[in-house]
Formats: structure tokens, sequence, C-alpha cells
């Protein structure tokens, strides 16, 4: 079956939805990361996104599915700026997939962005993403939020995103620069009281989130004592390997739910970041430009509260590392111990990897800090 054209704008053509993102090779080896990426994005691109398309009307196509001859590149190119809307996948921050999107964000037409949890970049963590796991039920939740998105953009008009609005602020309605003392029009900016405000929420809901885990971990941790003295004790008396498998068994089982809480919490608390970040960059920004003088008591109580909130992590992270290679020596005792163990291991990297963003919030932070009060 041929793909669509790019659009002409013709009123009465089907709506085109070009899908951005890796794509993997089919042709690699059975058992390779790039086979295991293209059946993983196919699925992604044939459960997720093209049902949410056909339910508003939009026919969807990847790269892949153009069967034209012509120059590939240009065909991409083509398809990224004219489609009615464009859905990213911005899994990894695929150096081609983040050229494309950059593209498409300079047309101010409809784009959606989506990404599997966790592997989300920080680069524009500023743009709503929705987020996706590779279960089938995740995949259903995913669709229904794209299909949401559609929904909510055909009837109230999509979000204009930073590089369409900065474009459109130096050009006049019919295409001509701006001459340099002319005023560009302005959206109504958030103060600097809003943007703490806003920060103050997310920190808070980082902490709720760290308390979960927190809980978690504790839990696991009694059980995995109660279990330790119920095998020590099968041991010295001798009891026979399937006594002791079965006592490891009940302790897997045990642990399940505990571990699958601890990756959810994990993976809302770097989906959380990720979203602070920018904002937190935005506020540290907005201090650094204010002179030294005018920086007022609230600046330097935030600057303070993000050093205190590194070394406080630093204490969580060291405990979080430690319990991670904990988790992972305990896979040798029983096959029924991998499931819970690779949920604990995957939360441990997520936090291990978010928890740095608060590190880079509290180096600038000490250097304004020290430029303030000389």
């Amino acid at each position: 079956m041929n793909a669509p054209q790019p659009p002409a704008h013709e009123p009465d053509r089907p709506r085109l939805c070009f899908v951005i993102g890796p794509i993997g090779n089919p042709y690699a080896d059975h058992g390779s990361p790039e086979l295991d990426a293209y059946e993983h994005h196919l699925a992604v691109f044939e459960e997720v996104i093209a049902p949410a398309c056909e339910k508003h009307g939009f026919t969807a196509v990847r790269a892949d599915g153009i069967a034209h001859a012509g120059d590939i590149n240009e065909q991409i190119c083509r398809y990224v700026i004219e489609s009615d809307l464009v859905i990213a996948d911005v899994s990894g921050g695929n150096p081609n997939v983040m050229y494309e999107l950059g593209l498409r964000h300079i047309t101010g037409k409809p784009t959606v962005h989506i990404g599997e949890t966790g592997q989300l970049p920080f680069d524009i963590a500023s743009v709503r993403t929705i987020p996706y796991q590779r279960t089938r039920s995740r995949f259903t939740h995913a669709r229904r939020k794209i299909e949401d998105a559609l929904e909510a953009g055909i009837r109230d008009g999509f979000e204009l995103l930073t590089p369409a609005r900065m474009v459109r602020a130096i050009q006049n309605p019919d295409g001509s620069p701006l001459p340099s003392d002319a005023p560009a029009e302005e959206d109504d900016p958030s103060g600097l009281l809003d943007d703490f405000a806003a920060i103050e929420d997310g920190l808070d809901e980082m902490t709720r989130q760290m308390d979960t885990i927190t809980q978690t971990i504790e839990t696991i941790g009694t059980l995995t004592e109660q279990s330790s003295a119920e095998f020590l004790t099968l041991t010295g008396s001798n009891a026979p390997a399937s006594a002791r498998l079965a006592a490891v068994t009940r302790y897997a089982d045990s642990i399940g739910t505990p571990a699958e809480e601890m990756l959810t919490a994990a993976q809302d608390f770097s989906t959380r970041m990720a979203t602070l970040d920018s904002g937190m960059r935005a506020a540290l920004s907005l201090i650094e430009t204010t002179p030294h003088g005018e920086r007022d008591e609230g600046s330097l109580e935030f600057l303070a509260q993000l050093i205190s909130l590194d070394e406080a992590s630093r204490i969580g992270l060291s405990q979080v590392s430690s319990f991670g290679a904990a988790a992972e020596s305990m896979t040798f005792m029983s096959r029924h111990l991998r499931k819970p163990v690779k949920n604990m291991s995957s939360a441990v990297k997520l936090m291990v990897s978010t928890i740095a963003y608060m590190g880079e919030w509290a180096d600038k932070a000490r250097v304004l800090a020290q430029e303030t009060t000389g």
C-alpha cells in the first residue's frame, strides 16, 4: 500500500499525520538491539499512534512507509514541514528525530510529543510529552492520552511552541521582517513568584514520591530480613533444596508488589523531574540576569533551598545505590527473584540519573549565592 503524499492545500483531502521517531532495522540479526528497536517502535506505531490518529480522521505514516521513488531525505523534510500533524517519539533523544522535530517546531504546525518513560531527553523537557511503557495496558493508556490531546487540539487549537513564537515575533503578518524598533506581540508571561510557586508545588510532589520510594525500600528491607532469618534456619537444619527454594519463592512473591510500586514511583519521579528542570533552569537564569544588588531575600532563600536539597539528595542517593547493589546480588538465588530484582534495579538506575539534575541546580545556585553575598 502506497503512503499518502504530503498534503497540498486541498480542503477535501484526508488529513495526514507524519510520525517521526526511532525505527530500528527490520533486517538485523535475530535478538539484536536493532531488531528489538524495530519491533518495539513498530508496535508503538501500530497499537498506539495509528489507532489514535484514525479515531480523529488522520492517516498516520512513518518514513519507512513512504513508497514513492525519490530522495528520501527530501521526502522526509516535506512530510515534516507540510503534514497536518506530526507525532514525535522522542525516546532516547535520537539525533535525527531531534533535527526533524526542530524543523517541525519552527513551522508552528500541530505537533504532539510522546516518549518511553525514563528515556525522555531533558533538552525538550519544557514541552508536554505523553509517556508510555512497554506493556499492553500502558500502550492502551498512551493511545487514549494521544486521542485526548488530538481532541483538545482540534477543539481548542494546538499550543504554539517556543521556536514558532520566536519566528512569528520577528515577522509581520505578510512574512516580512519587523523593523528593529517595532514592538513584538507579547504573551502573558509568568512572574518570578509564579515560577517559584510552580516549582514549590513540583518539589512537594517529588518529595512525596521520594517518600513512597523510601517506604518501599524499608518494606522490602523488612521482608528481606525476615526471609534471611528463615533461610538461615533452613540452612542450619540441613533442609532439602526444595524447602529452601520454597522459602525463596515466598520471598519473591512478597516483594513483588513493593518492587513494582518502587519502579512506578521512580518513573513518576523521573518524569516530574524532567518537567521541573525546565522551570528550575528558567528561574536560575532569571536570578542570574538580575543585578546582584537587586536580588531579594526570596531569591537567596530559593538558592539556599536548592543547595540544601542537593545535600539531602546525596545522602538519599548513597542509600538507594547501596540498596540497588544488594538487590542485584540476589538474582543468583532463583529465577523467581529476577522480575522483582529487575524492577528494583530499574528504579534505582532511574533515581541515580534523575537526582543528577539536583546537583546541576545546586552547582548553579552556589555560584549565584556567592555572587550575591560577595
